[in-house]
């Protein structure tokens, strides 16, 4: 990158904090995001100095930040932004030495208000925010879902060609465990000494509602077509596609590293569908439950 680069990425990031300030209801964010919006403008006009012109904000990837915000909260949207910003800061480092003296401590400086004042900006917001401070309970329904209702679908599978049976067992389970995984969290918030006191009432319902919302997702497809491969396949599709999502909010707020989380829940996902679907095969066999609804 160069300095005009440099200059244009300051540009896009002091309109998307003075965009967020505006739409901000909470007073001492919205204060916050305006402070920072002031830092990105002093460190454009650093870089417009040294480059002469930025040309333009680029309003389509501006939009897709804002839409961002209304839809996975504040957080990650910054968290998310901070990625590249981690990029450019190195960038800055190796464009140190072609500075003279005075140019170099104020591009010290900005370094440092894009190392430490925003990282502690995004800490402070993240105890704000709801999905972020419930985020653990969220991911702990979702995944154990997926994993469960995955199995349940794939022994039945190996165990019968009805996919109403298929459908309506994995909604039997999966309400019985989100049932079960919300008391569990709910003592879990409780009890369990979080350094964070959390609503033992809001992680439970967090816990439900992301197990219910997974389980009804992945029957869905047996409700709406007589073939269990169809059926299995679409619901299937539809986990790996929750797997990726919440791993990939996960790895953004929490500063994990995407792939390798991602990778681990599929092998779990895989493996837990594959031995399920023996079983069911298996019990199929000795029971003659497939070979009724195959006569039927």
């Amino acid at each position: 990158m160069n300095e005009r680069d440099f200059c244009m990425d300051e540009m896009f990031d002091h309109a998307l904090y003075s965009e967020l300030a505006k739409r901000e209801r909470e007073e001492e964010v919205r204060a916050l995001l305006r402070e920072f919006a002031e830092h990105e403008l002093r460190h454009y006009n650093f870089w417009k100095g040294l480059a002469g012109s930025c040309g333009s904000v680029d309003r389509k990837r501006l939009l897709f930040y804002l839409l961002l915000r209304k839809a996975l909260g504040l957080t990650f949207t910054l968290k998310l932004l901070e990625r590249h910003e981690k990029e450019t800061v190195k960038e800055y480092k190796e464009y140190l030495p072609k500075l003279s003296e005075e140019k170099r401590a104020e591009l010290l400086r900005m370094i440092e208000e894009e190392e430490l004042h925003e990282k502690r900006f995004l800490e402070r917001l993240a105890e704000r925010e709801a999905a972020v401070k419930y985020i653990g309970f969220i991911a702990l329904g979702l995944a154990d879902a997926i994993v469960e209702i995955t199995g349940v679908h794939a022994g039945f599978l190996g165990a019968t060609a009805t996919t109403l049976v298929a459908g309506v067992a994995g909604l039997i389970v999966g309400v019985s465990a989100a049932i079960s995984m919300s008391g569990a969290a709910y003592l879990q918030a409780k009890h369990g000494g979080m350094e964070e006191k959390l609503s033992p009432l809001s992680s439970a319902l967090a816990t439900g509602i992301a197990y219910i919302f997974a389980v009804a997702l992945l029957a869905l497809p047996y409700f709406l077509t007589h073939s269990m491969a169809i059926a299995f396949l679409a619901s299937l599709a539809a986990a790996l596609l929750l797997i990726v999502s919440f791993t990939y909010y996960g790895s953004v707020v929490g500063e994990r590293e995407f792939a390798r989380e991602l990778f681990e829940n599929v092998v779990i996902l895989l493996a837990t569908a594959a031995i399920a679907y023996l079983f069911g095969l298996f019990v199929g066999e000795i029971t003659g439950i497939r070979a009724g609804d195959l006569s039927a």
